[in-house]
């Protein structure tokens, strides 16, 4: 009787204990989501005050000097102790800075040479490439319903952002080079934070510096040749100087929460949620500079992605939702009772 009462208790235990940790969990992924929504918008309302009231229209020395800034933050953290010695092999470092870079300048260019439709289009692109790229390299497994959601996510992003469509050849080859290494980037973040067991800010302690170094050389050059304008004769002023260090501040946090979410979710989830901040940007410009250009066919857009994404999050997170199959997911069984050959996958939730 006293063992069955252990064995009762011992099992009360476990699962008062599985559903803490299943709500902690799930506390620490909303409170990511919102850091990088958070700093991700406010960034991008920062910036476009930069640009469009200072002037300040050097976008990839801006990135650059946002690195410079995340840099510094990892080298103060590193002296404190908050941040562990890691190891990370220079190719898989040069691969990633790759990656990083072409994504940066890819999309600024892409930008500047196509229009705001098709360059709406090439973002929401990067979705199917990142769901193919897990499918190739991860052998991830999606379910119907994780399939459909996307794409509803995918319509209600494309009615409300979607509006002028123009493209040349130039134009599309930019939208390519920034859609494929922007989805590497992001798959990169992923990978290397499981295959060598690096946090959010020990990776940004070895990304950071060398994107900064190389962006600040070559951003100057790619500004130049995509505005006419040189960073260095840029007439600065004291507002526009807080701007700068406010936008430097705030990717500190833009950053590390990219690092954060990736690593706690994948890049399709990263994408595929990440969309809720074109929502929120859209929602914020029309109520801070004037609701020309919301209709019923926005709104309808705007209800269409959040229904898609709160779909996407439930259907990913059952069983069988979002599956990664492991090397052994094909295992035959002998034939019994002149039975035919049966096969078993086995698969590990993520």
């Amino acid at each position: 009787m006293k063992t069955e009462k252990i064995l009762v208790t011992n099992s009360l235990i476990e699962k008062m204990t599985s559903a803490k940790m299943a709500d902690r969990k799930a506390m620490l992924d909303i409170a990511s989501w919102m850091f990088n929504v958070v700093t991700s918008v406010g960034i991008i309302l920062v910036n476009k005050a930069l640009m469009a009231k200072y002037g300040f229209t050097f976008a990839t020395t801006l990135t650059g000097l946002h690195f410079a800034t995340t840099t510094l933050l990892t080298v103060v953290l590193r002296r404190l102790g908050y941040i562990q010695a890691s190891h990370l092999p220079f190719s898989e470092l040069l691969k990633f800075v790759i990656f990083a870079n072409f994504s940066i300048v890819g999309m600024n260019v892409s930008l500047m040479w196509n229009s705001v439709g098709f360059y709406q289009i090439a973002k929401l692109s990067m979705i199917p490439v990142s769901c193919f790229l897990e499918v190739v390299l991860d052998k991830m497994r999606y379910s119907r319903d994780t399939k459909l959601s996307i794409m509803v996510v995918l319509l209600g992003v494309a009615v409300c952002t979607i509006t002028d469509v123009s493209v040349n050849a130039k134009g599309f080859i930019a939208a390519l080079v920034a859609v494929w290494s922007t989805s590497l980037q992001q798959y990169y973040v992923h990978y290397l934070q499981r295959n060598y067991s690096l946090g959010s800010f020990n990776l940004l302690g070895h990304t950071a510096p060398a994107q900064a170094a190389s962006l600040l050389v070559l951003g100057p050059f790619l500004d130049y040749q995509l505005t006419g304008k040189k960073v260095y004769a840029y007439d600065s002023s004291l507002a526009s100087t807080l701007f700068i260090i406010l936008s430097c501040t705030i990717a500190v946090g833009t950053n590390l929460s990219q690092f954060i979410c990736i690593g706690r979710f994948t890049a399709v989830s990263f994408q595929v949620l990440g969309h809720m901040k074109t929502i929120l940007v859209l929602i914020l410009g029309f109520i801070l500079f004037g609701k020309e250009g919301l209709n019923l066919h926005v709104i309808t857009g705007m209800i269409v992605a959040v229904v898609g994404m709160v779909w996407y999050g439930n259907a990913s997170s059952m069983p069988g939702g979002k599956e990664r199959r492991s090397h052994s997911s094909l295992i035959n069984k002998s034939p019994k009772h002149g039975s035919s050959t049966e096969s078993s996958d086995m698969d590990d939730k993520v």
